[in-house]
């Protein structure tokens, strides 16, 4: 099942994603109810209050998409049924509760510490790195603003993100896959020189990153990517491919499998003394060859190549999505 967030005469819409339409999720249900018996009284129109209401908002979910893979011929009230490129599409979660990127990747940790002359740290393979991240400058696809000191070595880093759909604490990693509602696709815009100033604190990325984070196209149920499972004891690794490309040239390719620390693991980590809660969201962190800080430093590009005004990012992980933006100097 494939959730959207979309934009229709100024109002955010729950959508369930289908080919070339949306199906208004509170409007369908309202229809169809008598028909496929539901439960609920109504089904919420926003994704917070869908993620908190768990399996009974899901469950009944997948009863409307079967129900309209049968019936997709027939009249539907209008406003129920939406063509995609009539809308705006946002982020999945536009607002999430809270937002923490993690540092999963070795080949990215190894290749950009080697960049600086550093050697590989031990702690990498003792505990799941993370950082708070500004969950409410959230994008979707379409324009990223930025302001002059951003477009100094602007960068971009190509992610998979999960999305918390069942609360709790002290989740031990052989559980936590249980909290996951779905996957997504995440740009973590990054401003290198502001970054690296910063850094030098030793408090991690702040400012640096806390313009713009990119979700989407749309959230993608983790069972519809079952046959992309991998499991193992420490968690489900994800066998799909990423790749990244600016202005139409691919510049990055990945896997999230490739993941050292499975996204279990973090929610272990994240969870311990602390309640996680629905609309959470937690991003791999960059996969190897994703991000120009890493291509320039490996000398994939030189001179070095950064961003700029105008220039359109597409990141993609085949099965969830491609989230394309495009660079804009905020007025």
């Amino acid at each position: 099942m494939r959730l959207v967030t979309y934009l229709v005469q100024g109002e955010e819409r729950l959508g369930l994603h289908l080919h070339h339409q949306i199906l208004d999720l509170e409007r369908v249900y309202s229809f169809a109810k008598p028909t496929i018996h539901g439960h609920l009284e109504t089904m919420p129109s926003g994704i917070l209050d869908y993620l908190r209401l768990g399996e009974a908002a899901h469950r009944e979910a997948h009863k409307l998409e079967a129900w309209y893979a049968s019936n997709h011929h027939a009249p539907t009230p209008e406003g129920t049924v939406i063509e995609t490129s009539s809308v705006t599409i946002l982020s999945p979660v536009p607002r999430p509760v809270s937002m923490r990127d993690g540092y999963a990747f070795r080949q990215h940790v190894e290749t950009a510490r080697r960049n600086r002359g550093l050697e590989m740290i031990d702690v990498f393979d003792q505990i799941p790195i993370f950082y708070f991240t500004n969950h409410l400058t959230v994008t979707g696809g379409g324009d990223v603003f930025v302001q002059d000191m951003h477009l100094q070595n602007l960068d971009f880093e190509l992610e998979c993100a999960i999305v918390i759909g069942k609360g709790g604490k002290n989740i031990p990693a052989e559980r936590a896959d249980e909290h996951i509602y779905g996957l997504t696709v995440m740009n973590d815009w990054s401003a290198r020189a502001l970054q690296m100033q910063e850094m030098q604190m030793s408090l991690g990325p702040a400012k640096g990153k806390d313009f713009a984070t990119s979700l989407g196209p749309c959230l993608v149920s983790k069972e519809t990517l079952k046959d992309r499972i991998i499991t193992t004891p420490k968690g489900n690794h994800y066998d799909l491919p990423m790749t990244a490309s600016i202005n139409g040239e691919t510049v990055s390719r990945g896997n999230v499998k490739d993941m050292h620390w499975t996204f279990a693991q973090i929610i272990e980590r994240i969870s311990y003394g602390v309640e996680i809660h629905p609309g959470e969201v937690i991003g791999s962190g960059t996969c190897g060859t994703g991000c120009l800080l890493e291509l320039n430093g490996s000398k994939v590009f030189t001179p070095p190549r950064w961003l700029q005004v105008g220039d359109e990012v597409e990141c993609a992980i085949e099965g969830i999505g491609a989230l394309k933006n495009r660079i804009k100097l905020a007025e």
